[in-house]
């Protein structure tokens, strides 16, 4: 088996452990969510950071990973601009936090 079906292989696995959750009790629900992020969607929270766009970057991480217990995400793209100015932002820090939490940072990842 080659290095890259060995890599793919260990990603798919990592992914297949399950779902997390964290509760909102705000929103009398919980928020499901895969304990890891392909660098693609990593990429992009990672670009709106760096150019001072947080809570974009926050809003971000919510629409490309949160998921109901089925595993269906639960935002769209077209749902950014009501969690960014009609959701309460220390509900989606909370969240988006919990959810990048679970996985190495950026800063982690560059250690090795």
């Amino acid at each position: 088996m080659s290095i890259i079906n060995n890599a793919t292989k260990h990603f798919k696995d990592k992914l297949a452990n399950g779902l997390e959750w964290v509760e909102v009790p705000e929103w009398n629900s919980k928020v499901w969510f895969r304990p890891s992020a392909n660098l693609k969607e990593t990429e992009a929270v990672v670009k709106l950071h760096q150019s001072g766009q947080v809570m974009e970057a926050l809003a971000t991480v919510l629409i490309m990973r949160a998921l109901d217990e089925d595993g269906n995400k639960l935002f769209k793209s077209a749902d950014k601009f009501e969690l960014m100015s009609s959701v309460d932002p220390e509900v989606v820090i909370r969240i988006a936090s919990h959810i990048m939490n679970a996985e190495p940072t950026v800063d982690d990842i560059a250690k090795n």
